[in-house]
């Protein structure tokens, strides 16, 4: 009995850092999806559901560039410091090596994202609101975020970012009163990013000795050329993601954005709270590797992903009318196609994550994103002959089970697991 208490206290003790990490990384995310949720009844009803479309499909747009900034950086900067955290050079080194290279990355995205503005009608026509949410891209490149959670600390990024968050609210309440007030709104959602963005520097200046510093652009080519691979994953899933927003836009309408937008921050919950199990177990798995862990991992999230989408079958609906109200209950369809995500980003994530990051297979995730890509272009064929929205979200879930189909072909073929 003896023995077995100092077990069980000795398996605690090895994942108290990884359940620390998991709770903060997962309270992070809910903080930003439960913030939506929170304030979504107040803005569906003030701009309305057509001007909020607007604001979604902007958003939309802007992470195209925000993905090319990004780069995939947050893979290869997470791994080299979950591996190195006590080498203060080498962190130093990584988080300069980073944020310069984004910068570099930032004139060309820049320079585009000008050119759409000054040259197509509907950015033009839309250009504070396009301006206000492109400003969200300033906060991508000076968050850190993967430091902070390989070196196991996010519960200084949940602080701060809840700090802020909350000091957004008075402003959200007091100066967005109508529809026309939909880029006021933009402007203040990017800026609870940047702000703490900013912070989170200063943070790691006084408490980590992280000195950040423009290094040459010489230096940057390694940084470039490990990332490589994970921009591809990052760009061809993006692109998948926010075409979807673009196709309901084109096809159907702003107020059927703002219908999909609503189905997905009923299913984001869910799916943050599953998906931080994979992010918080990332340092772990990395120190030691064990393939019965990995698919005693990968048998649990099936039954997780499952539970999550009878949970929406259920509780869905009235989500929905609490949220939304009588209007919006459009969404409640939409949301049970896309519960399904949930288990397709488990497995995938867990797939990435645990086997083929780990042996440095980025060439293997960019082929599956790319037959995602493929297959939500082939399932969305039925729209040329019946326009129902129905079919592009059916499209995204399909798609996504066409990713699981190929990592386990890429498993078993290559005997990975």
């Amino acid at each position: 009995m003896l023995n077995f208490a100092k077990n069980v206290k000795t398996r605690l003790s090895a994942y108290s850092k990884v359940l620390e990490n998991y709770m903060f990384m997962t309270a992070l995310q809910i903080i930003g999806s439960a913030f939506g949720i929170l304030i979504y009844p107040y803005l569906i009803r003030t701009l309305g559901a057509e001007s909020y479309g607007y604001y979604v499909f902007t958003v939309s747009i802007t992470s195209y560039f925000i993905t090319f900034v990004m780069y995939g950086f947050n893979f290869t900067a997470l791994k080299r410091i979950s591996e190195h955290k006590e080498n203060q050079e080498l962190k130093n080194q990584t988080i300069s090596e980073i944020f310069t290279a984004k910068l570099v990355l930032l004139i060309p995205a820049t320079f585009i994202f000008a050119v759409l503005l000054m040259f197509v009608p509907f950015f033009r026509s839309n250009v504070n609101l396009f301006l206000a949410t492109y400003l969200q891209i300033f906060a991508s490149v000076i968050f850190p975020l993967w430091y902070f959670q390989g070196m196991q600390k996010m519960r200084v990024v949940t602080y701060i970012q809840l700090t802020f968050r909350l000091l957004s609210l008075p402003f959200i309440f007091i100066l967005v009163k109508s529809p026309e007030d939909v880029t006021t709104y933009a402007v203040i959602s990017s800026l609870s990013l940047i702000l703490p963005a900013i912070y989170a520097q200063l943070w790691l200046r006084k408490h980590d000795g992280i000195r950040l510093k423009i290094v040459q652009f010489k230096s940057l080519k390694n940084s470039y050329t490990e990332a490589l691979p994970y921009f591809g994953t990052l760009a061809v899933a993006t692109v998948k993601d926010e075409l979807l927003t673009l196709i309901i836009a084109t096809v159907f309408g702003m107020r059927d954005v703002a219908l999909f937008d609503l189905a997905k921050k009923i299913v984001t919950i869910p799916r943050l709270l599953t998906n931080s199990i994979n992010n918080a177990l990332f340092p772990k798995i990395i120190e030691n590797q064990n393939i019965e862990t990995l698919k005693k991992i990968i048998r649990y999230e099936k039954i997780i992903g499952l539970a999550v989408s009878g949970g929406i079958i259920i509780l869905g609906y009235p989500a929905i009318l609490l949220l939304g109200g009588i209007e919006m209950i459009g969404a409640y369809t939409l949301a049970i196609i896309l519960s399904f995500t949930v288990l397709v980003w488990l497995l995938v994530g867990s797939y990435v994550n645990f086997i083929f990051v780990p042996r440095n297979l980025g060439t293997y995730v960019i082929r599956n994103q790319t037959i995602a890509l493929i297959s939500f272009i082939v399932f969305n064929i039925p729209l040329i002959f019946f326009q129902n929205i129905h079919i592009t979200v059916l499209a995204m879930t399909l798609s996504g089970f066409a990713e699981i189909v190929y990592c386990n072909y890429l498993i078993r073929r290559y005997k990975l697991l």
